[in-house]
């Protein structure tokens, strides 16, 4: 087996990494990647976007948000976080088997003093009934992918709140996200290992994984990345996990609804989107103004439903005429959020 530990802790470097990896690497043996990242939010491929995150909320938080290209529900992760993936040949007995692919990882953590971890339903891994890790698969080309989540130590408390989307704000047919009961592993482990850095605890995995005494030792199983190898990975970087169109254009089409009262009347904004564009827009409401807002509807139609595209089309107009007594940032606040 070999191993490659991520060197950014960007988790679209780190994706794109290991999307490249598997396609474009020969190993004559499995290959065991981990990666840990500033606060980010990966939603699965099927997914919509905003059905899953809190905007607003990430926003403020400066958290990534991008799409895998791996199936399952979002999940969040921060510098407290490590991110592992097997790459494997695919077949028949591999796919789908997130017991047998995530064995070697419930071990280590076993050895390491967890000793009550284990595989739960069909892609979760659990301690004492809740869950630490989600687990996704892909496959192409005869070659699969199984990654998932390890929470040593991640801030659950926004985790919580960078996922928390109001349920009657957005309607879809994306596949939604199951919430479950969270944790971190750390306070399952041996004493000597709960004070360790997540970089510590990582390399203390790998050395589990390989039963070595010191990285030296395993040091020749150690993937280094060409230049060649980075100028390919920039290029899926700007293709798919920086590209504003693949993380939320690429969302199912969905409806969004906005509603607010303000002193001088309610404004209710209602989208429905399709490959990102904003296909219809509504705006209801018994607010006053002595312009007529289908002159907004017109100038919203097929852009981008995007906050900054909606905030640049609305601060063209003179709110105050078609939205009478109502503050022009409130008004551009309603129809962003």
């Amino acid at each position: 087996m070999y191993f490659y530990r991520m060197r950014s802790t960007d988790i679209r470097d780190n994706l794109a990494t290991e999307q490249y990896l598997m396609n474009n690497v020969e190993f004559d043996e499995p290959l065991v990647l981990f990666y840990i990242q500033k606060p980010c939010i990966i939603v699965g491929r099927h997914q919509n976007t905003l059905e899953e995150i809190n905007l607003d909320y990430v926003k403020e938080n400066d958290i990534t948000v991008t799409r895998r290209i791996s199936g399952g529900g979002a999940v969040y992760d921060d510098l407290g976080n490590i991110s592992f993936s097997f790459v494997v040949n695919s077949d028949n007995d591999n796919f789908g088997n997130f017991k047998k692919l995530t064995k070697p990882i419930i071990d280590a953590l076993k050895d390491m003093g967890a000793t009550t971890a284990e595989v739960s339903g069909r892609n979760d891994l659990m301690v004492d009934g809740k869950k630490f890790s989600g687990n996704a698969m892909y496959t192409k080309n005869g070659k699969m992918f199984s990654h998932g989540t390890l929470a040593y130590d991640v801030d659950l408390s926004v985790l919580s709140n960078a996922l928390n989307v109001p349920k009657d704000k957005i309607e879809s047919k994306g596949i939604k996200s199951v919430k479950s009961r969270v944790t971190n592993v750390k306070p399952y482990l041996k004493p000597e290992y709960q004070s360790l850095t997540t970089e510590q605890f990582r390399d203390r995995l790998i050395l589990e994984l390989f039963h070595a005494n010191s990285m030296e030792e395993i040091a020749n199983k150690e993937y280094q990345l060409t230049e060649n190898d980075k100028a390919a990975i920039q290029k899926l970087n700007d293709d798919y996990y920086y590209n504003w169109d693949w993380v939320y254009g690429k969302s199912p089409d969905f409806s969004v609804k906005n509603r607010k009262h303000f002193q001088m009347g309610t404004i209710d904004v209602r989208y429905e989107i399709s490959a990102g564009k904003i296909k219809n827009i509504e705006i209801y409401g018994d607010y006053f103004g002595k312009k007529d807002s289908n002159e907004i509807k017109e100038k919203l139609l097929n852009q981008d439903y995007d906050s900054e595209s909606i905030k640049n089309i609305l601060n063209g107009f003179d709110l105050d005429q078609y939205f009478s007594g109502v503050d022009h940032d409130d008004v551009i606040d309603l129809f962003t959020k």
